[in-house]
């Protein structure tokens, strides 16, 4: 094996065409050794490589024999000192940080620790056992791929709608997908799904973690697994799990997917994991960053044989290191430039702007973040807390990133369970949370609004338990959230009860319809537009079954659900003045004309500041000027829409409502009632709301509702209310 000096750069293995570079960092270490392996599950190295040079911290040498395909770990000597933070063990076999792809996962063993398990000293005496033969291998990547003329697709954020969904559930149980298909990247870049997402109006799909991840061994030896993935190890290789053809398939797949979903005009966000790795804490297994340089990738205590840990993980990255932030940085650019990705969402990303213990809107790594041009057209979406000191960051992040807004999930739930007092804060969140953002001198893109997410209940759970039921988990239904601002209407969990039925579908729709109407960027979590369940268990993360799985076979209800978010979505897609770009003022769009916005309470007139503390009010109407519009197009000629009416019931009494009186010649027509009554033209000059019912109203020339479709109409409502 011929063995060269190599450079310092790029860091991990790279492809050249004629051999492969090999670099990796490491500031305290001793030495180095590279080693080879010929099967994926070998437990001794066909090759050691004593890596000889060093340039600024990285280990370094170039390969002229080696292929792609090639498996490859790396062993670190230096001391075993836990008391100084420092946790080397030349035994235990360490995957590459920067590797493109794993083979594949753990297989659980004391030989992964690096430390003598059941010693009465816990982590302080090493373990000489070699751990080769469960730690997953490196692999060489031959980077080529026919991208063709094939890039981020750049979809403004006031049209874009997002689906969260996981690679695997999503496609799992669904006949139409090829069975050897399903589960995987490839299955969901299928043409039935392609078809699928463009029916409901989405414009990007947002994966549940693809890096790869380790399952837990207190989990894996429970028979569960951690199915959304939030415990990578390797932030440049996509999971080999979700590959139909497996190992060796992982990268190009995954590009394909990309590619063919793009072409579908679908961008990809990731959902990406940068706060933390599958290490855990001072007691987890030697896999990677620990045993090549723990006080350099983690955050320790003074005293650094523990872990400052932010994350409820056991560990929190480093952000104070710049070859931390450097292996973030390079990540994150790979998947944009490589992988042609078009955004993340960062979990729990107030972990990145700690720099001392507080959470800083000046760190270095949102510095870094704006400055550099590989992202700068790429959606950056934070999840805003942690589960350190002063964690929730709901509305503190900076220019350029959206938020999960947590302020307007809550506050669309607390309404439609009936809470008093909602209607106040649930009008700026229908109008995009202005208090929230403006202030930063964002627009309405910052709030990505959401009902309900992976993490939680569904949307069909949130209308039928009270209480979680987590016990598939194992922990004995103690974990998961308690306080679920959830209601059951009667019955907790099934129910052959029709009117409990009719009332869950209808919330159901109340939620989906509040989503795509609101202004900000709406997010729909996978299955909730089929009224997916999970049996009321709030906290899936363990369960890779049909607990979490997208189900396919629909009943009657479930596909009038459907038909109705599709045409909820399309709506958005087709009135300008539902996605705005800016925040509404309250003011005239031109003088002498109406304002953009005004919110009306039922006898028809506008709110007043006494309105407004009325505790006992549940209902409000939202009237959005036609020419309230702030979207131009190629030529920047604003694109003017149609003034709609948005009237909410939150109660469980009818609501009477007189409709404004609006200029110009017009009608008012019903485009949408949640409590799936007859759609008509209303020339009564108002209308009746059931309890807990939406509807939405254009006013405009008398026309037919060509848009209404009888598969739009549950039947289970009754006839109209009389007006007259």
């Amino acid at each position: 094996m011929r063995v060269w000096p190599g450079q310092p750069y790029p860091l991990g293995a790279t492809w050249d065409g004629e051999g492969v570079n090999f670099a990796l960092f490491s500031e305290s270490a001793t030495g180095v050794e590279l080693c080879l392996f010929s099967r994926d599950d070998d437990a001794m190295e066909s090759e050691k490589i004593m890596v000889r040079e060093i340039t600024d911290h990285v280990w370094h040498c170039y390969l002229p024999d080696v292929r792609p395909g090639q498996f490859y770990g790396y062993r670190v000597h230096g001391p075993y000192d836990p008391g100084n933070g420092l946790r080397f063990n030349p035994a235990k076999l360490l995957i590459d940080p920067y590797a493109k792809a794993i083979t594949g996962a753990i297989t659980w063993s004391n030989a992964l620790f690096a430390y003598q398990m059941g010693s009465p000293n816990e982590d302080l005496e090493p373990d000489p056992n070699n751990s080769a033969g469960g730690v997953p291998k490196s692999v060489v990547i031959d980077p080529a791929f026919t991208w063709e003329e094939d890039r981020p697709l750049g979809i403004p954020w006031n049209r874009t709608i997002i689906y969260e969904c996981h690679v695997k559930g999503m496609t799992k149980l669904n006949p139409d997908v090829p069975e050897n298909l399903r589960g995987t990247y490839l299955g969901l870049c299928s043409d039935p799904m392609i078809e699928y997402f463009l029916s409901l109006g989405i414009t990007a799909i947002e994966l549940l973690p693809v890096h790869q991840f380790v399952v837990d061994r207190h989990l894996a030896e429970r028979g569960l697994t951690n199915y959304w993935g939030y415990n990578s190890i390797g932030f440049f290789a996509p999971d080999v799990r979700y590959a139909a053809r497996g190992l060796g398939n992982q990268v190009y797949e995954f590009k394909s997917m990309v590619k063919t979903l793009h072409s579908a005009g679908i961008e990809v966000i990731l959902d990406v994991v940068y706060n933390h790795t599958g290490e855990g804490n001072h007691l987890g297994p030697t896999l990677s960053l620990r045993g090549i340089d723990n006080r350099a990738y983690y955050r320790l205590e003074q005293n650094p044989r523990f872990y400052t840990d932010f994350t409820g993980t056991g560990n929190s990255l480093n952000m104070l290191h710049p070859r931390t932030i450097q292996l973030i940085m390079d990540s994150l650019r790979y998947w944009v430039t490589d992988m042609h990705v078009d955004g993340f969402r960062f979990d729990l990303a107030p972990v990145l702007a700690r720099e001392l213990h507080d959470v800083d809107k000046l760190s270095a790594f949102f510095d870094i973040i704006h400055q550099d041009p590989t992202l700068a057209n790429v959606k950056l979406i934070a999840e805003p807390w942690d589960v350190g000191p002063g964690g929730y960051q709901v509305g503190n992040f900076p220019i350029r990133w959206a938020e999960w807004n947590g302020r307007y999930r809550d506050r669309v739930r607390h309404f439609w369970k009936g809470d008093p007092g909602q209607v106040p804060e649930l009008a700026s969140r229908l109008a995009g949370s202005s208090d929230i953002y403006e202030p930063s001198g964002r627009g309405a893109y910052a709030s990505v609004n959401f009902v309900v997410a992976h993490d939680g209940y569904t949307m069909y759970d949130l209308v039928s338990y009270e209480q979680k039921h987590n016990e598939a988990n194992g922990e004995n239904n103690q974990d998961g959230h308690n306080d679920n601002i959830s209601r059951n209407w009667g019955v907790e969990g099934p129910t052959d009860d029709l009117k409990i039925l009719d009332m869950r579908f209808r919330l159901m729709r109340d939620f989906i319809a509040t989503l795509a109407f609101s202004q900000g960027v709406p997010m729909l979590s996978h299955g909730d537009e089929v009224g997916r369940t999970q049996g009321g268990n709030n906290n899936a993360y363990a369960q890779d079954n049909e607990i979490t799985w997208m189900k396919w076979d629909l009943d009657d209800r479930e596909r009038q659900l459907l038909a109705f978010t599709r045409k909820c979505f399309n709506i958005r897609h087709t009135h300008a003045v539902l996605r705005r770009r800016h925040f509404f003022r309250g003011e005239p769009a031109y003088k002498g004309g109406p304002k953009d916005l005004c919110w009306i309470r039922p006898d028809g007139q506008e709110m007043t500041d006494g309105d407004w503390h009325n505790e006992s009010a549940h209902a409000i109407g939202m009237l959005i000027y036609g020419d309230a519009t702030d979207e131009i197009d190629d030529r920047g000629r604003p694109i003017r829409g149609e003034t709609l009416l948005l009237i909410l019931n939150g109660g469980d009494a009818a609501v009477h409502f007189s409709l404004p009186k609006v200029e110009g010649n017009g009608i008012w027509a019903e485009m949408i009632d949640t409590a799936y009554r007859e759609l008509r033209v209303v020339t009564t000059g108002s209308v009746t709301l059931a309890p807990y019912s939406l509807v939405l109203l254009r006013y405009g020339e008398n026309r037919r509702m060509a848009n209404v479709e009888p598969s739009d109409r549950g039947g289970n409502g009754g006839e109209r209310e009389s007006n007259g």
